[in-house]
């Protein structure tokens, strides 16, 4: 594919003022190419809207928390079963208090799964519902922490 040309003039001295002008310095004109200036089609750039990314990230923590956080519970159901704190009367009462946790946990899931399904559209409803997740999990977390002092105890 060749480069379009346009006349370009070059005057170096107009000939009308300096007559004595040598040959070379005259005002001709001539076709240079525009090689350089000749703009190409550019590639189609993607355009990413930040927004919807900085949500993503937000859900993917969120959900990586959840997890983190459920394992922890089941830990400590597990050492709650297994050293038979569970059958005195603090033990039950922990007990209640992570099953609990673990049903605020499934919730928490529940409504990441739904955050995750929302359209652009919706988002803007996505506040109230990180705010209850993060609500429920700083709640789950409390118990979690709980548990712990009483095992450490026993």
């Amino acid at each position: 594919m060749s480069s379009p040309t346009l006349p370009i003039a070059r005057c170096v001295a107009n000939p009308a003022v300096d007559l004595a002008s040598p040959p070379h310095l005259r005002c001709f004109s001539e076709v240079l190419p525009l090689t350089g200036s000749v703009r190409t089609a550019r590639r189609e750039t993607p355009v990413i809207d930040l927004g919807r990314v900085r949500d993503e990230r937000r859900l993917e923590e969120y959900r990586c928390r959840t997890r983190q956080v459920l394992e922890a519970n089941k830990r400590a159901l597990a050492r709650l079963f297994q050293s038979g704190v569970i059958y005195s009367r603090a033990g039950s009462r922990l007990a209640r208090d992570l099953l609990l946790a673990h049903q605020h946990l499934l919730k928490v899931g529940d409504l990441l799964a739904r955050l995750g399904e929302m359209d652009s559209l919706e988002r803007f409803d996505a506040d109230a519902v990180y705010g209850e997740v993060h609500a429920l999990l700083s709640r789950t977390t409390a118990l979690s922490a709980r548990s712990d002092g009483i095992l450490a105890r026993k």
